[in-house]
């Protein structure tokens, strides 16, 4: 059997309510910057009990697509991959298409697409566009990305709700791992600002109600005052290649891939397991993977969505993870939820919190978590760290859970020769 592959992030690219590139969603991230905004003055949101969202800026300009590829999250993952390949120094028709390949998912997909062909359905089913089944497949932004950049590699998609993007960037580095690829663009796209996706969700109780008239402070994981999580939408897709490869071409490199857990809770269809067993054994598997203790990590990218019951399960397991530290650590593990700024972007917060993950180890900067006013989970140290002064950040967790007990863990290092 053929040795493991080193797999390494070498660009990365995001469409989200930071902006319309990766960069300045990290430069706005540190900078404490919300994209939340409010819904009152639109009729198909006002009725609704949330109407507050994280959407993309309205001055983004979303490449033009054909007909079939209309739908926002397809629109938004083009977008995405354009800024990963910009990113990562690589060609936008690919060199070595068989060994290049896609990983892209979504938790929904397009409902607005569905209710909107639903309507027309009423009239005649000849007012379906024959575009619509395409426009509303969950693989058919891996399939379009794969088709616009010429990747014939593996193409691949899942749909594991709120885990959706790490996922798929597991999908990838298992691919490149095992040499059945050298490159791979993964990651994660999602459009659910719509009011049937809204209703839904506050139905399930699930979306914040208590901040309608200052949307910004909505979004406010660990903080005591937390009523649920601000919707959000985006795409963030990162570039994946092998070692050799990156080195081959001279490629930035960003961080390197460790390790990874995945399991299921088996618990319930939306609650996590209410001891965070599920959490805590993805983690110690990613360590485990990674070959690495929980003495050497520096930072949690927590999953935190600002509910009541899953931030204060999460902190449970991250404590529980902590007892296994043999002797007190020398320096503090730095835990934080960029979701106070974003919202939470479903099948592509995996992705997003992925990449400010890797910044962090790429730049020594670990974001705070914003809205964080009190805390009461456990002994969450609550100081909005942004800038690490007394040390490099060598290894991180991001964090990723999801409904039907999904749980993602992936560890990225520092990259070094050895």
């Amino acid at each position: 059997m053929a040795a493991c592959k080193r797999v390494v992030v070498t660009g990365i690219g995001a469409c989200s309510p930071l902006g319309h590139s990766f960069v300045s969603a990290f430069e706005k991230l540190v900078s404490n910057h919300s994209g939340a905004c409010s819904l009152k003055d639109d009729a198909s949101f006002s009725p609704l009990p949330s109407t507050i969202a994280c959407p993309v800026p309205s001055s983004t300009t979303l490449p033009p697509l054909a007909e079939e590829q209309k739908s926002r999250f397809l629109q938004l993952a083009v977008a995405a991959s354009l800024d990963a390949l910009s990113s990562a120094s690589l060609p936008l028709k690919s060199e070595s298409s068989f060994d290049h390949g896609v990983s892209i998912g979504s938790g929904i997909g397009s409902i607005e697409e569905i209710t909107s062909a639903y309507t027309k359905l009423g009239r005649s089913h000849r007012k379906i566009s024959p575009h619509f089944v395409p426009s509303i497949l969950v693989n058919s932004a891996a399939g379009i990305v794969s088709k616009l950049f010429n990747l014939r590699g593996p193409n691949t998609s899942c749909s594991t709700a709120c885990a959706t993007g790490a996922h798929s960037i597991i999908d990838a580095y298992r691919f490149i791992r095992d040499s059945e690829a050298t490159m791979m663009l993964a990651g994660g796209s999602e459009a659910s600002i719509d009011p049937l996706s809204m209703a839904g969700f506050s139905r399930l109780r699930a979306l914040s109600t208590t901040y309608n008239d200052s949307p910004e402070s909505a979004s406010r994981p660990f903080d005591k005052d937390r009523d649920g999580f601000v919707m959000g939408e985006g795409a963030c897709i990162l570039v994946l290649e092998s070692l050799e490869s990156a080195k081959s071409r001279n490629a930035p490199i960003y961080a390197e891939i460790l390790g990874y857990g995945v399991n299921g809770d088996a618990f319930h269809a939306t609650a996590p397991d209410p001891d965070g067993n599920g959490a805590l054994r993805a983690m110690k598997r990613a360590l485990a993977t990674s070959k690495r203790s929980i003495s050497d990590l520096d930072y949690i990218n927590a999953h935190a969505t600002s509910t009541p019951l899953g931030d204060e399960i999460e902190i449970k397991a991250i404590q529980q993870l902590l007892q296994d530290v043999p002797s007190p650590r020398s320096r503090p593990l730095y835990v934080s939820s960029t979701k106070g700024h974003t919202g939470h972007l479903l099948g592509a917060a995996g992705a997003l919190e992925a990449a400010f993950a890797v910044m962090s180890l790429h730049t020594n900067t670990i974001p705070g978590t914003k809205n964080l006013h009190n805390v009461d989970v456990g002994d969450y140290d609550s100081e909005a760290i942004k800038i690490l002064k007394d040390g490099e950040v060598n290894l991180v967790l991001s964090n990723s859970f999801g409904f039907g007990g999904v749980n993602a863990v992936i560890a990225f290092g520092k990259y070094t020769d050895s």
